[in-house]
């Protein structure tokens, strides 16, 4: 169990700081293209640079709908996603396994997993052209939500067994 909990331990870091990455570029991003600022139009294309020099960081359609749909909606899910999925990391290295905020964290990664990817590009399609590529990216985040769907039903069995011991005891 040593060695689950060092493992979990570096993948909450590794993911977590994920997470806020993917919130900066959201941030920089949303921040770039409204101010215009490290801006560049080229083509019908906005470049947005890195800060502070002419170095390209991202390459975007210059439309409304491409940025809030196929930009800043995908990073800020997955914003989300990796967040939630650091919580589901922090529970393996946890003192005690089977507690009720640990199956809450496991519940709300995998009704993540199972709604968000259906709903928000069923949405985006009403604005954008949705690549075939996505919904594979869909069917392995509903893999993923059942998955951790399975694991959150082992633990509350593993609570329900936990609290009948401490009944006996």
């Amino acid at each position: 169990m040593k060695k689950t909990r060092v493992i979990s331990k570096i993948l909450y870091a590794v993911i977590r700081s994920l997470a806020w990455i993917y919130l900066v570029i959201a941030l920089y991003g949303a921040f770039s293209w409204i101010t215009k600022t490290n801006t560049q139009i080229e083509d019908a294309r906005a470049v947005i640079n890195y800060p502070f020099t002419d170095v390209s960081f991202l390459i975007l359609d210059n439309n409304w709908s491409y940025f809030l749909f196929a930009f800043l909606l995908p990073v800020l899910s997955y914003t989300l996603f990796f967040w939630l999925l650091s919580n589901v990391f922090k529970v393996f290295y946890q003192e005690k396994l089977f507690t009720q905020p640990n199956i809450a964290h496991l519940k709300r990664f995998y009704s993540a997993n199972l709604i968000f990817p259906i709903v928000l590009v069923a949405f985006s399609s009403f604005f954008i052209e949705i690549g075939k590529g996505i919904f594979i990216i869909v069917a392995l985040h509903l893999v993923l939500g059942v998955f951790i769907f399975i694991i959150s039903e082992i633990f509350n069995q593993g609570l329900s067994l936990q609290n009948e011991q401490d009944l006996y005891i």
